[in-house]
């Protein structure tokens, strides 16, 4: 059994972001088409039905992007920077949440079932396009220990750091000894002077 072929139009959206088609890009848009089917949902969204978390940046994070509509810019695209070629898709109406990844074995799969390509790489780029979803995606329902209402937050509000006097937006403000404060400001920097 053969996967359907990957839609053309969102292969051509990824080769716009890219100057080549990879094997995890080839992984992002198959996981993100086959979770949209999962979970009986239209994709790409132009909604914010969906909210994803991805488990690495670079091409796949890309190509989930493209399949999902899911983006950073809508802010239902987040980076929880495991190092995995994984995400968690969480459906913010019925709270249902899967998390995926390619099977363990997907990379032997792909260099058996193409044994004349010319490189392991090859073999997963041709693999990872024909290998059935089943065989080639591992899916949990799982439950995200992240309080996702918080993480959509309330857009539109507004509020300025006490310290640093700059703006923080979608409820992100920490309350300290009675006035609002970034998370800079808090302690929680990821940056210094």
């Amino acid at each position: 059994m053969i996967a359907d072929p990957l839609p053309q139009t969102l292969l051509a959206t990824l080769a716009s972001r890219h100057d080549h088609l990879c094997p995890r890009q080839v992984l992002g848009l198959r996981m993100g088409l086959y979770v949209a089917d999962l979970m009986s949902m239209q994709l790409p969204q132009s909604g914010k039905r969906l909210l994803t978390f991805v488990e690495t940046d670079g091409c796949f994070a890309d190509a989930l992007s493209v399949a999902t509509g899911c983006c950073l810019g809508h802010r239902t695209l987040r980076l929880v920077d495991h190092g995995k070629v994984a995400a968690v898709f969480v459906d913010t109406q019925t709270t249902k949440s899967l998390r995926c990844s390619p099977a363990p074995d997907v990379r032997a799969k792909a260099a058996t079932a193409f044994p004349e390509s010319q490189s392991r790489w090859q073999a997963q780029l041709v693999g990872y396009q024909q290998i059935p979803n089943e065989q080639l995606f591992v899916v949990h329902e799982v439950r995200p220990l992240l309080d996702v209402a918080a993480i959509i937050g309330k857009p539109g509000t507004r509020v300025t750091c006490s310290l640093c006097r700059e703006e923080i937006l979608n409820q992100r403000e920490v309350a300290q000894n009675g006035q609002f404060v970034c998370r800079g400001c808090a302690g929680d920097a990821f940056w210094t002077l």
